[in-house]
């Protein structure tokens, strides 16, 4: 299947991914080679993981407190979100509704 990223999600990795290597170099690559397996598993058994809302399905990141949030839409994955389990979870909620609405899908 083909992966696509919203704005949003792409703008989600980098800021993580910035944070990360200010913290210690090389994490931020550590990071992105995590959301990398991640995606890779997605790819390979998209609907095995959960919904969470609508069509909206979550990937946990292994080794990291994100999740990946995507829905499949025909041969295609769209990644809306790379979130931060940490955060409110009210956030998380808000924001895949507003990715629901949003057409903007690059």
């Amino acid at each position: 299947m083909r992966l696509c990223y919203t704005g949003k999600a792409r703008s989600d990795v980098e800021c993580a991914f910035a944070w990360y290597e200010k913290q210690r170099r090389g994490l931020g690559s550590d990071f992105l080679t995590c959301i990398e397996a991640t995606l890779m598993n997605v790819q390979a058994y998209p609907e095995m993981h959960e919904h969470i809302y609508a069509d909206f399905r979550r990937a946990s990141i292994r080794r990291f407190p994100f999740s990946v949030f995507y829905t499949i839409e025909k041969e295609t994955i769209i990644v809306h979100a790379v979130f931060d389990n940490r955060q409110d979870p009210e956030k998380i909620e808000r924001r895949i509704v507003d990715n629901e609405n949003a057409p903007n899908k690059t």
